[in-house]
């Protein structure tokens, strides 16, 4: 199969098990894309059968795009289907909560080279073919937990942080490319991430949140729109133009409260 065959576009989606993820996946399948998506877990297989639905071929891949192996064997799998990427949602994520110190290292590095790491390898990878053609979009899921020195979720907030900046920096490298690059800064969302982080205990975990379809169609239209970067939800934009005028020591202590483990019960 070949875009002249199929007379669609390609869409690379990373972290589309679940969550924000499968969403921005859905929105480009409704959009006429044909998709290639990624997770680490056997789940993506499921995610991958739901998306056929809406009538485009989906290739779905089993990877770690921790391990420099994993973005090898991704990229390899895009590239045997000779086709150009026309959208790229680097999406994979992972969160980590509790005191670093207290934390698994392992854990640790997991969460930076999951975020951090295969993000800006497969970037890199992809973004050189889109700059080759002239064309292309790229979108970031960043958060607005990049803003925030992040009180026992120190290393997810830190990759965050580089995320959101990464993007801007990206963008300004490639104005004059025909590829757009967007970052999507969400809040607290509605997906396994508050679980598989260990946050559940924390007034953050079991705060209320926001919708994964209405965040991934708002960093899906910002994308589409060329817009450099949005943030979420009227709520996420005041607390995002709060911390941009707050001393860091001040936003430590006041996330110390939304994260500190057993928070949810004080």
């Amino acid at each position: 199969m070949n875009p002249v065959e199929t007379g669609r576009g390609l869409a690379v989606v990373t972290g589309a098990s679940t969550g924000i993820g499968y969403e921005l996946a859905k929105c480009a399948a409704q959009d006429g894309y044909d998709l290639v998506i990624a997770a680490d877990e056997p789940q993506i297989q499921d995610a991958g059968v739901k998306l056929r639905e809406f009538g485009g071929k989906v290739e779905a891949m089993q990877a770690d795009l921790a391990t420099p192996d994993g973005v090898r064997r991704f990229v390899a799998g895009i590239t045997a289907l000779g086709r150009p990427v026309d959208l790229l949602m680097a999406n994979a994520g992972r969160g980590l909560g509790n005191g670093f110190l207290d934390e698994d290292i392992r854990e640790v590095q997991r969460v930076v080279d999951t975020n951090i790491s295969g993000t800006i390898a497969l970037v890199h990878d992809i973004g050189n073919r889109m700059r080759a053609r002239g064309q292309g979009r790229i979108l970031f899921t960043g958060s607005i937990a990049g803003f925030v020195p992040g009180t026992f979720q120190a290393a997810y907030n830190g990759t965050k942080a580089f995320i959101n900046s990464f993007s801007f920096a990206l963008r300004e490298e490639l104005k004059d490319t025909g590829i757009t690059v967007t970052c999507l800064m969400p809040g607290a969302t509605d997906t396994e991430f508050f679980e598989r982080a260990d946050l559940l205990d924390t007034q953050v975990g079991q705060s209320k949140k926001d919708h994964p379809a209405v965040v991934a169609k708002i960093g899906y239209n910002a994308m589409m729109d060329g817009e450099g970067d949005v943030v979420s939800g009227w709520k996420n934009k005041l607390m995002s133009a709060a911390a941009n005028v707050t001393p860091a020591g001040m936003l430590a202590k006041q996330h110390r409260k939304m994260a500190e483990p057993g928070s949810a019960n004080n």
